[in-house]
């Protein structure tokens, strides 16, 4: 009996020590240059709608169910999608709109686990044709995922589908 509160013990401790020295955040961004105005490329951008033109996870499901609430391209516009395993269900809200700069959105996952970032798209102009845009999101990592961390690089997990999105965008921007 003696030995098995040890084991316990010890099994609790290591739980401990790794919630401690996990990553307790996470950035993920990605950017890439458009040969658009920057002006062009931020009134595209602020469209939730938009985004089933270039999102790299409307290619994983196109025929996930979505729906729009609010004002699409203004604060509280919501997107809500429920797709296959690849998409999972969520949705995003915009939560702040820097005018011709920044547009802030709360990613609010429901399925397969539930989680909550905080996802942006800055826009740069470069100079009077060409914009460069930076996607990205961050959020906490919680306790019990926080371990979790230790075994699964965020970067490398999402970095490659906002790459392919970016590079989605660009095309769709520079063919227009």
């Amino acid at each position: 009996m003696t030995v098995l509160l040890y084991i316990l013990g010890g099994i609790i401790a290591l739980i401990l020590i790794l919630a401690v020295l996990a990553p307790k955040t996470y950035n993920v961004n990605r950017s890439i240059e458009i040969g658009k105005p920057k002006a062009t490329v931020f009134e595209y951008l602020k469209y939730l709608k938009n985004q089933a033109d270039w999102s790299p996870w409307e290619k994983k499901d196109p025929k996930m169910h979505k729906e729009f609430r609010g004002t699409d391209g203004k604060v509280g516009a919501v997107s809500y999608w429920k797709g296959n395993k690849d998409v999972g269900e969520g949705e995003q809200e915009i939560t702040k709109i820097v005018p011709g700069e920044r547009i802030e959105s709360e990613l609010r996952f429901l399925k397969p686990w539930k989680s909550t970032s905080d996802a942006y798209l800055v826009v740069d102009g470069l100079d009077k044709e060409n914009t460069r845009v930076t996607w990205g999101f961050s959020g906490k990592n919680k306790f019990p995922m926080r371990i979790m961390m230790f075994f699964m690089n965020m970067d490398k997990a999402v970095g490659k589908d906002f790459e392919e999105g970016l590079a989605s965008l660009k095309s769709r921007m520079e063919s227009s």
